[in-house]
């Protein structure tokens, strides 16, 4: 899988109808410690560049910005970018 960014520091990855959204590892390292994360729920439209998540830390909160349109058919809550102490 090739992955994709975008200037928001989103990436997109995308294999068959599948696409995977993320943020990026610099813009995980600018956030710092997350506190809260609020992804979005499935079955719900989407159009490239809606804020589509919101992640907050303890420096910040700042939204995930869909790279493309599409239906959101899965979270995976078990991958929240969150590094251990």
């Amino acid at each position: 899988m090739d992955r994709k960014f975008t200037p928001d520091h989103e990436w997109v990855s995308i294999d068959g109808d599948i696409a995977t959204v993320g943020i990026t590892d610099y813009a995980q390292s600018q956030l710092g410690d997350l506190v809260f994360v609020e992804l979005p729920k499935t079955g719900r439209a989407i159009r490239k560049g809606e804020a589509v998540a919101v992640v907050e830390s303890v420096k910040a909160a700042s939204d995930v910005y869909s790279p493309l349109t599409g239906e959101v058919v899965a979270v995976n809550e078990g991958m929240l970018p969150i590094r251990p102490w």
